[in-house]
């Protein structure tokens, strides 16, 4: 009898660390066959891309080669982009793979399954916005953020060889939820640490961060006394905070808002929303929603195909409380272990359990200048406003819980010293 073949789409939180465990505990067993798929040779985090933008985190050091990890936990990973699904075949049709000149290095290939999962993630929504895709910057991927870095290091140089009496760097951040708040953060530490690499001319005055959101306040979807706290440390740090303002287009000059206002920008950045990415929305006769999100099953299969998974942003998933899971870390790595027990249960011809997303809280790291967020749940039997230390402490935790999901306690304590020591003799921004 052959074994069942379990694949997984692609290789974000959620993908990845139930790509791992299905290794760990049934390919390592050789009682499945189990392939992860992935456009990208390497994993990062994807609440880090923020410090990847701005240089804080090295993703060279950080990222986690998918070939090797697939090697050490009993899984194989293939490069490709997932371009349809054969649901009556039960085969995954790859696009072809093109070398960096273009050239065909793979022509396009088919992969059976047995059980299908998709993680294929989100990326950024601009809501048909005039001019977005043509003047701004998504952070929603490591080639995004790398973009922005290099963006950002060429304007801190030109100002370093125009001296004094240049005009201040303009950055223009539409959409403060996490990511945009976080980066409104980093980026007045990247400008700190300009001066102390002999970047002249670079400091916090002369960086004009303006951070704009439609709704009525920053971080919408937090407790408003976490928002109110974390717009004070914003508003501290010199970021120009707007709220209940509208964007209609992006320019080469700027944002133009509702009110006919232009918000002058060197650097523009949209972080306003998310959605499935445009490939889902007629896929295989899938079920999805008006965000091309795939409509899953409280078990997270696909409402017309039991041997389809989904997991992750790309999963529109009910909660019984009402609404939908949010599209959050947390959410990723709650659903990676639900929808293993789920596979697993289905083999073995056993009773599914409904996924039920339980919310531990949310934590937003302004870089070295503060920690704001709340913890919610069993920690706490109910909400708790946390901050400084203590809500910095925890923040790092909740990717160290990512790294446990990957490499195990033992390995992830030794990354964790490992961090701690090169950050001694490493430079504190990736300046190339």
């Amino acid at each position: 009898m052959s074994k069942p073949r379990i694949v997984v789409v692609g290789g974000g939180a959620g993908g990845l660390e139930l790509a791992t465990k299905l290794g760990r505990k049934l390919g390592r067993k050789g009682l499945a066959e189990v392939t992860l798929i992935d456009k990208n040779r390497t994993h990062l985090w994807k609440p880090l891309l923020h410090e990847v933008a701005t240089g804080a985190l090295d993703d060279g050091v950080d990222a986690v080669s998918y070939r090797a990890h697939a090697a050490n936990h009993s899984f194989d990973f293939q490069l490709g982009t997932m371009a349809d699904i054969d649901r009556v075949a039960k085969q995954l049709v790859l696009a072809p793979l093109l070398g960096e000149d273009g050239e065909e290095v793979l022509p396009e290939r088919e992969l059976a399954y047995d059980y299908l999962v998709l993680a294929v993630g989100s990326v950024s929504n601009d809501f048909g916005t005039k001019g977005v895709r043509d003047h701004c910057i998504f952070l929603d991927s490591p080639t995004q953020a790398h973009r922005f870095h290099r963006k950002m290091l060429d304007s801190f140089f030109r100002l370093h060889v125009q001296g004094e009496g240049s005009e201040p760097l303009r950055i223009a951040i539409v959409g403060a939820g996490a990511t945009g708040v976080e980066l409104s953060a980093e980026l007045h530490n990247a400008a700190k640490q300009m001066a102390g690499y002999g970047v002249r001319h670079v400091s916090q005055k002369n960086l004009k961060v303006t951070l704009v959101e439609a709704g009525e306040r920053i971080l919408p979807a937090l407790p408003p006394r976490i928002s109110a706290a974390a717009h004070h440390e914003l508003t501290q740090l010199g970021v120009d905070v707007r709220v209940k303002t509208m964007i209609t287009e992006a320019s080469d000059q700027g944002l133009h808002t509702k009110d006919d206002e232009l918000i002058a920008a060197d650097l523009q950045v949209w972080a306003a929303g998310i959605k499935g990415a445009d490939f889902l929305k007629n896929i295989a006769g899938l079920e999805t929603n008006r965000n091309n999100q795939l409509v899953v099953k409280p078990t997270l299969q696909a409402t017309n195909d039991d041997v389809i998974y989904v997991i992750g942003d790309a999963a529109s998933c009910p909660m019984t409380a009402g609404g939908f899971v949010p599209p959050r870390a947390q959410a990723a790595h709650q659903m990676a272990s639900h929808a293993f027990h789920n596979i697993r249960a289905q083999m073995a011809g056993e009773a599914l359990l409904d996924y039920s997303y339980k919310d531990h809280g949310s934590l937003v790291s302004l870089s070295k200048f503060s920690t704001v967020g709340s913890l919610m749940g069993n920690l706490t039997k109910g909400s708790m406003m946390v901050e400084g230390r203590i809500a910095r402490l925890v923040y790092v935790s909740l990717y160290r819980m990512h790294q446990i999901a990957l490499h195990g306690y033992l390995k992830t304590a030794f990354l964790a010293l490992s961090d701690k020591i090169s950050r001694v003799f490493r430079p504190k921004l990736k300046l190339h």
